[in-house]
């Protein structure tokens, strides 16, 4: 039931279900920042497959039509937010291997409510904005991180 989780302490012996495993594996708890190149990637990534799903809906006759791309924004803060919140990224994070943790401590899950902050943040262009850790401002409101895993 219960992973190892490399970010406690004692290594091995976590009292609370492990998460770090699927942020950090394979086991390593030396976290490096995410490169631009990825950042960027994931975003494309993510940005085209709601565009793909919103057009597909209005193509349908669900939705009416995509003014500005607000259902596209729309669609990618509840995606991020959703996929951050089970599985540590969106969908273009994980298919780059990014992952967004907490800044103090990686093995927790990052909550709804800072991953939703986190990606309304991404779609206002906020993240451009860095700070000297190399952290976005959308990190900094939300206390999370973005780093690679191997």
């Amino acid at each position: 039931m219960f992973q190892p989780c490399y970010g406690c302490p004692v290594r091995g012996a976590c009292h609370r279900p492990s998460y770090a495993w699927r942020v950090t594996s394979p086991v390593t708890t030396d976290l490096q920042p995410a490169s631009w190149g990825r950042r960027i990637l994931a975003l494309l990534i993510d940005w085209l497959t709601c565009l793909a799903i919103v057009e597909g809906l209005v193509a349908a006759g669900v939705l009416a039509s995509n003014p500005y791309s607000l259902a596209t924004m729309a669609l990618y803060v509840v995606e991020a937010s959703l996929f951050t919140t089970l599985m540590g990224g969106s969908f273009g994070k994980l298919a780059t291997r990014v992952r967004v943790v907490h800044h103090k401590d990686p093995s927790r899950p990052v909550q709804l409510i800072p991953a939703f902050v986190r990606s309304l943040l991404v779609v206002l262009v906020i993240p451009p904005l860095l700070t000297v850790d190399g952290r976005g401002l959308h990190d900094l409101a939300a206390g999370t991180r973005t780093v690679t895993i191997q």
